[in-house]
C-alpha cells in the first residue's frame, strides 16, 4: 500500500521535535514545488528565517524580510494563502520582484503561520516552473502550516530563540541596529530603517551590510566625525 504523501509529511512534522531547521523540508516532499522556507515575523516573534530547503528558498525569505514586502507579508496580513502561479507576470510586489529576478522563480505561494489571534510568520513555497496548487493541496498546506505554528510557538514559550542557530539568522542585523542607534542617537526602528535603506541602495542583503557595520567598514554619523557619507 502506497503511503499518503500528505500524511507522511504531517507525521514528519509532528515528530520534528526541536529540529526546527528541518521544518521546511516536508513541504517539498509532499508538494511538486522546488523549494520551501519558513520565517517568523509579525507581532509575536522576531523576523528570522527558521528553515529553508536550499539557498534560493533562503534568499526568497531574506529579501522579503529585508524589504518588508512580498507574499509572506500579505499572507500573514490577510490570514490566508497568497498564490502566484505565474510570478514572471506579477506586478504585486515591485521591489521584491525586481530583487528576486535572477533567482529563477516562476511560481510562489505563501501560507500564514498563526495560532488563534497570534501572528507567527509564514511558509513560502517556490517553483522554478509555472504551476498551480490544487484546492486540496492548498488545504493540506494550511494544515501542515498549523502544525508548524504549534511547534514554533511551543519552542518560543519554552525559552528557545527560533532563528538563533540557523544559517539564515538575522542576529547580525539586530547587533548592527544597536550600533547604528548608538552612533546616531536615534530610535531602534529608525536605525533599522537606515540599514535597510543602505542595503537597498547598494543592492545587497541586509545581513551583508550589517556585517560591514559590525566590522566598522561602514559607519553612520556626521561627515565631520567620520569622513563617510550617510545613506
Amino acid at each position: 500500500m502506497t503511503a499518503d504523501p500528505f500524511q507522511t509529511a504531517s507525521d514528519v512534522l509532528s515528530e520534528a521535535g526541536g529540529r526546527i531547521d528541518e521544518l521546511a523540508r516536508p513541504f517539498v516532499r509532499f508538494l511538486p514545488v522546488s523549494g520551501a522556507s519558513i520565517s517568523t515575523f509579525g507581532s509575536l516573534l522576531g523576523a528570522e528565517t527558521i528553515s529553508a530547503t536550499d539557498a534560493r528558498a533562503g534568499r526568497v525569505d531574506e529579501l522579503q524580510l529585508d524589504l518588508g514586502e512580498g507574499p509572506c507579508w500579505d499572507a500573514l496580513i490577510t490570514r490566508a494563502p497568497v498564490l502566484e502561479p505565474d510570478f514572471a507576470s506579477s506586478e504585486t510586489w515591485p521591489a521584491f520582484s525586481d530583487g528576486i529576478r535572477e533567482e529563477n522563480i516562476a511560481a510562489i505561494f505563501a501560507f500564514p503561520l498563526m495560532f488563534g489571534p497570534l501572528e507567527i510568520g509564514a511558509v513560502d513555497l517556490y517553483s522554478s516552473t509555472p504551476m498551480q496548487l490544487t484546492d486540496l493541496q492548498q488545504k493540506q498546506s494550511m494544515a501542515l502550516s498549523a502544525i508548524v505554528s504549534r511547534i514554533l510557538l511551543r519552542h518560543a514559550v519554552s525559552g528557545g530563540e527560533p532563528g538563533e542557530t540557523t544559517t539564515f539568522s538575522r542576529r547580525l542585523i539586530h547587533q548592527a541596529t544597536g550600533m547604528v542607534l548608538a552612533q546616531l542617537g536615534t530610535k531602534a526602528d529608525d536605525a533599522y530603517l537606515i540599514i535597510q535603506a543602505r542595503a537597498f541602495a547598494d543592492n545587497r542583503p541586509m545581513r551583508d551590510v550589517a556585517e560591514d557595520i559590525i566590522e566598522r567598514r561602514i559607519r553612520f554619523g556626521t561627515l565631520r566625525e567620520t569622513g563617510e557619507e550617510t545613506p
